[in-house]
Order: C-alpha cells, then structure tokens, then sequence
C-alpha cells in the first residue's frame, strides 16, 4: 500500500471514529437528559408526597386541637395542669393532690403572709399515683424545697373513671411521666393510643362543639392563681355527716406503694415532703384513716398536718367559708387556711421569705394587684 493509499485510510479511520465519538455524545447526552428527568420526576413525587403529608398532619392536628375540649370556661378544672408549663421552676413549695388542695390553698396568700412562692399542681380527684407521675415530671422543671401532698386520694385504690382521667392526662406535655400516668391510670374501657391520639376518643364532639371551641383554638384561658381556683360564693354546711362503720378500714396496696415512691422521690432530690389533710367536712375522713397516715409520717420522720383537727384555730366558719356545703372552702377559708399554713412552712420547715428579693415581688405584687381586683369583683 502506497503512502497516499495508507493516509486515505487513516482519514476514513480518523472520520469513522470522530463520527462514532460524536454519536456517543448524543446517545451520552439524551441518556444524561433521561436520567435528569427520571430524577426530577422522583422529587416532584417526593415533594407532592411530603406535602400532602404534612397538609394530612396540619388538618390532623387542627382537628384535634378543635375536637379537644378547651377546659377555658367550662369545667376549668381541665386545663389546671397545662397552666403550669409557662411558669415551670423558680418555687419554693408545691402542693399534689386533688380539689381538696387547688380550691382550699391559694400561693397569693402564702406570699402575702409569708413571701413564699408555690404552685398547686392539683387537678380533679387526682389519685396517688397520678400525683407521683406529676410530681415526677415537676422534678424535671424544677426542685422545690417541700412537696405538700393531700393524703385524702389514699382512699382510692382503683382509677375512678376515664371523665376524671382526661381532665388530668390529656395537657400534660408528652414526657416519660405522661406515659406512666397514663398506663397507670388507664379503666378497662380505655386505649394507649386514644391518649396519643386524642381525634380517636374526641372525633365525635363535632356536634357538641361551642364558642369555646372556636374562642380558645389557639388561646389558653388561665383560670387560676398558680393553681389556686378561686370561688367566692357562699353555700354554708347544714349537717355535718355521720361517721358510719366500715368493714376495712386499710388503705389499699397500690396506695402505699405510690406513697413510698412519693416518698422515695422527694428525698432523691431533697425536697421534704409534708403530708396534709385539708378540713374538708366531706367525705368523712375517719380516725382510723388518720392513724394510718400518722403512723406512716412518725416512721419516716415526715411532718402530718390534719387541719380537720384545728379547724377552729383556724378560724374557719362553715356557715361563711364552704361554697359548696362542706366539701371546698371559698374564698373566704381559703384564704385562712393559706396564712395559717404559710406560718407553719416558715417557721416550723424554713421557707424563705422572698419579699426583699426586687424580682420576686415585682413578679408577685402585680399577681397580688390582679388577684385583689378578682377576689373584689
């Protein structure tokens, strides 16, 4: 092969080869321009998904907080726990218990007469191991120099019923002790997951729903003074009740086990526990009761304060101080009650009185101003 014949064939060689290139590039290309579709195409999907997603979660959680019952003017009682997120930590005292603590003692009058700061971390007939669930979480808040517990729930062995449950449980934060209080606490009729998943138990309200509903959507009513419930009507006893025989007196197993565990939590975060009954007329606390709880407080070294016992000390007149004939105290006994016991955590346990402390009472004057002008109306 001559040298002009073998360049020939080189430059066909060269041109196939520039042409093969050049076809590689276009098939390259359209395959790059496949794969960048195919892939744009995936995350429109993905992105349609999520946000279907979360408009799905959006409409949920919108229902469910308008299904949910508000607790803002009716039945307040409900909302009594969720009250205390926004002012967690920074108090000397907290009181657990039932209504037996959230209407007989009010923190203004503690700090009134004794400068000492307190919550009442109370809700309805709460039950022993509901007060150590929400005294548990209340140590991840914060860590009080006393725990006043009210030993009347030491009567109930059994969870009372759901109504009550729900008035406790559903505006706890979630939180381990959520957990615990609510497997602690569930009836039999009840489910885990209608807690967390309140649409479950409340999405036929649709038709119960009031102004209330659309009022406090988004909006929390605070219907207490640090957990106190203040009522000033005036619904005096008629009769005392009578003290009627039982066949056991004991408190049941379930009962001192929350008690010890009560117990056993304070002193792990040396908090002091003093155990209290509030002079309630009903129901009758009976002597055998009363000898129990001493008898647990003098072989643990705890302080015992039955104010049925020195209710005329006191000064409470169940003619003048009871709103609903002897089972809470108005205004009028609260108020008495809370100056006498603010005497007692002072001189006898040493809470310290905050008065001279500028950020304190600049916090607590206002709150006095506001709670005087309510106690007036």
């Amino acid at each position: 092969m001559s040298d002009d014949e073998k360049s020939q064939e080189d430059a066909i060689l060269r041109d196939e080869a520039d042409i093969a290139a050049d076809n590689n590039a276009v098939h390259d290309k359209d395959v790059y321009d496949k794969a960048v579709k195919r892939k744009r195409r995936i995350s429109v999907t993905i992105l349609s998904c999520a946000l279907a997603l979360a408009a799905l979660l959006l409409l949920y959680a919108f229902l469910t907080r308008l299904l949910m019952p508000k607790y803002a003017t009716d039945l307040v009682e409900g909302s009594m726990i969720s009250q205390y997120y926004d002012e967690a930590g920074g108090h000397d005292v907290i009181f657990v218990g039932d209504c037996e603590v959230y209407a007989n003692f009010s923190p203004m009058e503690l700090y009134r007469e004794a400068g000492i700061t307190a919550w009442v971390r109370g809700s309805p007939q709460q039950l022993i191991w509901q007060s150590y669930y929400i005294l548990e979480e209340t140590f991840t808040y914060e860590t009080p120099e006393a725990v006043v517990l009210n030993v009347n729930a030491m009567r109930y062995s059994e969870p009372v019923s759901e109504a009550y449950n729900r008035l406790t449980i559903d505006y706890m934060r979630w939180s381990p002790s959520k957990v615990g209080i609510i497997f602690a606490s569930m009836t039999d009729e009840e489910t885990f997951f209608s807690y967390v998943f309140p649409l479950m138990r409340y999405h036929s309200r649709f038709d119960e729903l009031t102004q209330e509903d659309f009022d406090y959507l988004f909006t929390v009513n605070y219907s207490t003074w640090n957990g106190y419930q203040m009522n000033k009507e005036v619904n005096p006893v008629g009769t005392l009740p009578t003290e009627r025989a039982l066949a056991d007196y004991s408190f049941g197993d379930i009962c001192w086990e929350y008690l010890d565990k009560i117990r056993e939590l304070c002193e792990e975060n040396e908090s002091e526990l003093i155990l209290i009954k509030a002079p309630s007329v009903y129901p009758y606390w009976y002597d055998e009761y009363d000898e129990q709880i001493q008898e647990y407080a003098d072989t643990y070294g705890l302080s015992f304060y039955n104010f049925l016992d020195v209710a005329d000390e006191i000064g409470i007149d169940y003619s003048t101080d009871t709103y609903d004939a002897g089972l809470h105290l108005n205004l009028s006994g609260a108020t008495k009650l809370s100056v006498y016991f603010a005497d007692i955590l002072s001189e006898e346990h040493g809470i310290a009185d905050h008065r001279g402390d500028a950020d304190v009472a600049a916090e607590y004057d206002e709150k006095l101003r506001l709670y005087d002008e309510a106690a007036a109306e």
